[in-house]
C-alpha cells in the first residue's frame, strides 16, 4: 500500500462497493484512522459542529475482529441512533479495545455516497506492515 507518513485514510477505487484503506503507527492508531475512512465514503461531516463524545467497549478477539466491530459499531449508531462519529480514539483495554469518539447527528451532515449496510469479510486485511498498521476494508453498500 503506497502511502503518506504517520496516520492516513483513503477510499480506493472498487466495482460495486466501496472500499477503504487507513494506517497509523500503531494498531489502535490505525483503528481509529479508519472510522474517519468509512464515514467519509458516504458523509461530509464538515461543519457538522462540535457533537458529544460517546464510549464503547470491544470485547477481546483477534485485530480483524476488533476492526470488524468497531466500523460495525458505526453502522449501528447510525441505524439505531441517528449519529455518526467524526473522530475516534482508540486504545487497547484488556486484550479488547475502549473506542471513544465525537459524534454527530447525521442529519448535520451532507450525504455524498452510499451508506454502507455492512463490513464484508473479503477481502479483509489488518495487520503490522513496514510502516507500522494498515487495514483494508470493503464496504457492502
Amino acid at each position: 500500500m503506497e502511502r503518506g507518513a504517520g496516520r492516513g485514510h483513503r477510499a480506493v477505487p472498487h466495482t460495486a462497493d466501496v472500499r477503504i484503506e487507513a494506517w497509523a503507527p500503531d494498531r489502535e492508531g490505525c483503528l481509529a484512522e479508519a472510522v474517519p475512512a468509512m464515514v467519509e465514503t458516504f458523509a461530509d461531516p464538515a461543519g457538522a459542529g462540535g457533537g458529544t463524545e460517546a464510549a464503547f467497549d470491544v470485547p477481546a478477539g483477534d485485530d480483524e475482529d476488533l476492526l470488524v466491530a468497531v466500523l460495525d459499531e458505526v453502522i449501528f449508531r447510525l441505524e439505531t441512533e441517528g449519529v455518526l462519529p467524526v473522530a475516534a480514539e482508540v486504545a487497547a483495554v484488556g486484550g479488547g479495545l475502549r473506542v471513544r469518539w465525537r459524534v454527530v447527528d447525521s442529519e448535520a451532515v451532507e450525504l455524498v455516497g452510499a451508506v454502507p449496510k455492512a463490513v464484508s469479510l473479503h477481502g479483509l486485511r489488518f495487520g503490522p506492515d513496514a510502516a507500522g498498521w494498515s487495514c483494508a476494508v470493503t464496504l457492502d453498500v
